[in-house]
């Protein structure tokens, strides 16, 4: 799995690297544009799940820990947290951004039924992988509510919510800007909050956190090292970039707004690097100040990570019932929101039960990759090496998006 794992990591730099050399000055434009800042927006909310919001507290020991995972010393746990979540492996949705955005119209690779059976997997499961993220990390940050191990039917009940607001949501597009620019603004509430909670509030001294923001720059230093597997821990999380990008990539490539390819590049590694950089920097100094997250620090953490859950659902949901044309309007709003609350829930607990798991999605979406690559090769490398703009219907109009259902 390394080996495939590495060949695919190869494969998507290679291929962002021709993207930008031939098309990096290239207008993208995309089916409905919006402005750059709503497009980040999407990117930001969308391409990220619960697992930003819950997952740093609980790992910065362990990558501190050099004497049982001594892969972890060439840099310090501020800059590996940052490396499996920053910068670098956005650029895997820059690839598929711009793929399904520029070079699918001509390649509609994505149009054969196997390969719509094979993408349709891989975004169904992901979605119940991102309800099960919530699931499993409720008793950590809720202790109050169990035994602090143990999950609980009132967590099954969060969880369900999030799953049933998140289609209901998804039977139209006109909440996509309102629920991704709500969630933005309640993630740089939660930063600011927890920011102002520790040096307002605690004893802890204000330089000690741009101290911890500086240790960022330990992942730029190395960041060789983050480009294949650390270990298998870092496998996980690149296999779990992998399973997003292609959804990530359909989803967001609706919404460019104009931009040059190698704009949207940098708008995608650069500009949610920052918000990302500035939470973790925070929950670092939570972690090495020894400052508690219990009471309501943790509840406001659950609330943002349950709005990053149902916007991210919201979006894969959408992509999905779009390739299988089980559409509100096709059959009924009732029949849609019960058919797929009843789909999600039941695949969530296929992951608690380890029945799936994550890498095998994130392994299956590098053969989609690969069968893509020679498929163009083979039978659209003319078509491809042609393109000189984005498809031609698609015009700059960001009241479209207003218009639509």
């Amino acid at each position: 799995m390394t080996v495939w794992l590495s060949a695919g990591i190869i494969f998507t730099l290679l291929s962002v690297a021709y993207i930008l050399f031939k098309w990096g000055n290239m207008k993208v434009v995309g089916v409905t544009p919006v402005r750059t800042f709503t497009f980040i927006a999407i990117l930001f909310t969308s391409g990220l799940d619960v697992g930003l919001i819950m997952f740093p507290l609980t790992e910065f020991a362990g990558y501190a820990d050099i004497s049982a995972s001594p892969e972890y010393a060439f840099t310090n746990p501020l800059a590996i947290e940052f490396g499996f979540w920053g910068f670098l492996i956005w650029g895997f949705y820059f690839l598929t951004c711009f793929y399904f955005c520029v070079i699918e119209p001509k390649v509609k690779f994505f149009e054969n039924p196997v390969v719509k059976l094979v993408n349709n997997v891989v975004i169904i499961g992901t979605c119940a992988f991102t309800a099960f993220l919530l699931l499993s990390n409720l008793p950590w940050y809720l202790p109050s509510v169990g035994d602090g191990e143990s999950i609980v039917p009132a967590f099954y009940l969060i969880v369900f919510a999030a799953i049933a607001f998140a289609v209901y949501s998804s039977t139209s597009i006109k909440y996509v800007r309102i629920l991704s620019l709500t969630t933005t603004w309640v993630f740089i509430a939660l930063i600011v909050g927890m920011w102002a909670g520790a040096f307002i509030f605690g004893e802890s001294k204000m330089m000690a956190y741009f101290t911890n923001l500086g240790l960022i720059g330990g992942y730029f230093a190395n960041i060789d090292n983050f480009v294949l597997p650390i270990n298998e821990y870092h496998a996980f999380y690149l296999f779990w970039w992998f399973s997003w990008s292609i959804m990530i990539g359909q989803f967001t490539s609706r919404f460019v707004g104009g931009l040059k390819t190698y704009q949207v590049l940098l708008a995608m590694m650069v500009i949610p690097s920052i918000p990302i950089a500035a939470w973790f920097s925070v929950l670092y100094h939570y972690h090495s100040a020894g400052i508690p997250t219990e009471g309501i620090t943790n509840l406001a953490m659950v609330f943002v990570g349950v709005v990053f859950v149902i916007n991210s659902l919201d979006s894969l949901i959408r992509l999905y019932t779009d390739n299988l044309n089980i559409s509100v309007e096709r059959i009924g709003k009732t029949n849609y929101i019960a058919l797929n609350i009843v789909a999600l829930s039941l695949l969530t607990l296929l992951f608690k039960l380890d029945f799936l798991q994550i890498q095998w999605v994130g392994a299956l979406v590098i053969a989609i990759f690969f069968s893509c690559f020679a498929f163009i090769l083979s039978q659209k490398f003319k078509s491809v090496t042609a393109i000189k703009t984005s498809p031609k219907e698609n015009k700059i109009d960001f009241t479209k998006i207003e218009n639509l259902n």
